[in-house]
């Protein structure tokens, strides 16, 4: 069985066993949270009432993803600015879809 979950301003296809990063969601590594906004679920070809289903999952740890680098530069004006950023990650491990 599988579900499309909203969280973070994007979707997700999950299934149970799946990992994920999604966009930094409050709690610490070992909790287990529930993924309420279910958008989509289907099972063997079949779509779903996604209101009936709720996906679970388990914080495997808080991270960081890979860094960018934010270049600023006006021509012949001799400014130049560069910055750099890390977003906050969250990564998940999908317990039950149903």
């Amino acid at each position: 069985m599988f579900a499309v979950v909203r969280t973070g301003g994007k979707q997700y296809r999950v299934a149970a066993g799946d990992k994920i990063a999604v966009e930094k969601l409050a709690g610490e590594a070992g909790e287990t949270i529930t993924l309420g906004d279910v958008l989509i679920a289907g099972k063997d070809g079949e779509v779903l009432d996604a209101s009936k289903v709720s996906v679970s999952a388990e914080i495997i740890a808080q991270a960081k993803s890979e860094k960018v680098i934010v270049f600023k530069k006006r021509r012949r004006h001799n400014y130049r600015r560069k910055n750099g950023h890390r977003q906050q990650l969250t990564l998940l491990r999908i317990t039950s879809v149903g």
